[in-house]
Formats: structure tokens, C-alpha cells, sequence
């Protein structure tokens, strides 16, 4: 996916695990949101998971990043920077940092489901890990704040565990920052020991140069060479299906 472009990639994504989940999670279904809901979501998701037994719903934003700085959730309403200044430059304790986190400020820190999909373009591997909320909410000890230099001009705000090893950060949300870069953002290498790998780590993977052909070939073909063409690759999948024990 990477192959048809860094802008194009985290939305193919999207549709990607929406229908891996319909086809191959048993009593689960999955629907992409899409980005014409963007504006009037109540939370950040781009697909909605339901459980068809317990009828449970619940939503799932994805990232598609590079391995390192990773952004967990945005700041539209601009209220998550201010708060910890709040409590003053640095913050310390249980007590100190529950108030800063159970503030309505930081509401969608527990609400929000992130599904980070983690890949290392130089060595051709990926990964799919999931950052613990909860034991980063429970191990927070102490936040600073750190003042922008070089590249980074804006402050943020960092949050420690006990022995002083990073967790997460909330960046500058001022109007003059850059409204993307805005939020909650962690880094998948110095707060690796805070994620949980779906995939059981790294996985090694090759180009598919016959799938980026078979987009482009898709794109200037008829509906009926289209409907053809997915009916090959439903009969793939159920072969695929069939081979895996998959109902």
C-alpha cells in the first residue's frame, strides 16, 4: 500500500482491516466510516467494530506511521495543552496527575480505541501494536514540560512513569500550532515497553508490485471487468478461508 503513495496508504488501510475483520473474525463485523462522517463523528474512528453476538459496538481509529513518533489522538477542541500548565511547569504524583487525566480534557485518552499500524520501510518489516491506556494511566508518575527547539517549536507536555522513563506527550495546541499535529502523540521506540504487538513483533514483508498493477488496471476498467474481477477474488478468499479453518 505503501507503493501507491504516503498519502494514499492509511486510507486503503482503513477498507483493508474493515474487511479483513468481516472476513475472517468470526462474529465480528466491521463498517468503514469514511472521511465524508469526518465532521460530524463524536469521536475520532475511521471503522466500527460490532460484536454480533453481544450486539457490543465500538469504534477503532487507525494510524498508519513510521517507527517512531506516534500520534494517538488529535486536539479539535484545543483543550488538552492548557490543562496540565494548570497545575504548574512540573507535575508530581498520583494524586496530581489522576486530576490532570480524569479531567473531561482528556476524556477521549480513555475513550478512544487506536489501532497503530507500525512500519520500517528501510528494513521492510511491520508491525501492529496496540499502546496499553491503562497502565500508562495507572503508571503515570510525573509530567514536565519541554520547551520547543530546532525543528520542534512548540512546548510539550511529557509524562513519566517512576523511574523517569517516557510514556506519552501532549503537544502544543494553540492556534498558531499545526492543527494535525495537535494532541496526544507517543513514540513506539522510547515508549515500546507501553505497546502490545498484535502480530507477535516485527514481520518481514516484500513488494507487491502485481497489487499496485492490479489497482491502476482497476481504475481505468469497466464495472462489469470490476464485478469479473471481484468474483475471482471472493473464490480467492474463500479458498484462503478453507485452508485456514476458517468458517
Amino acid at each position: 500500500m505503501r507503493l501507491i503513495g504516503n498519502k494514499t496508504h492509511g486510507d486503503l488501510a482503513e477498507i483493508a482491516i474493515a474487511e479483513f475483520i468481516n472476513q475472517y473474525m468470526y462474529d465480528f463485523k466491521s463498517v468503514h466510516v469514511g472521511k465524508d462522517l469526518y465532521r460530524a463523528k463524536s469521536k475520532e474512528e475511521d471503522i466500527k467494530i460490532i460484536n454480533e453476538i453481544t450486539k457490543v459496538e465500538f469504534p477503532v481509529s487507525l494510524k498508519a506511521y513510521g517507527d517512531g513518533p506516534l500520534q494517538l489522538s488529535t486536539d479539535k477542541s484545543f483543550r488538552m495543552f492548557p490543562r496540565p500548565s494548570q497545575e504548574g511547569q512540573r507535575v508530581e504524583g498520583h494524586d496530581a496527575i489522576q486530576r490532570v487525566l480524569s479531567d473531561p480534557a482528556f476524556s477521549e485518552f480513555h475513550e478512544i480505541n487506536v489501532l497503530p499500524l507500525i512500519y520500517d520501510e528501510k528494513n521492510q518489516r511491520c508491525n501492529i501494536m496496540v499502546f496499553d491506556y491503562s497502565r500508562a494511566t495507572q503508571e503515570a508518575h510525573k509530567i514536565k514540560r519541554i520547551e520547543g527547539k530546532g525543528h520542534r517549536k512548540h512546548p510539550a507536555y511529557r509524562f513519566y512513569n517512576k523511574n523517569d522513563e517516557y510514556i506519552c506527550e501532549v503537544r502544543y495546541g494553540d492556534a498558531a500550532a499545526n492543527a494535525l499535529q495537535r494532541g496526544l502523540w507517543t513514540h513506539t521506540k522510547n515508549g515500546l515497553q507501553y505497546f502490545d504487538s498484535v502480530t507477535g513483533g516485527w514481520i518481514d514483508y516484500s513488494h507487491n508490485k502485481v497489487l499496485v498493477k492490479l489497482f491502476s488496471h482497476a481504475l481505468v476498467s469497466s464495472a462489469s471487468g470490476h464485478k469479473e474481477a471481484l468474483d475471482r477474488v471472493k473464490e480467492d478468499i474463500e479458498k484462503l478461508k478453507a485452508s485456514s479453518g476458517i468458517k
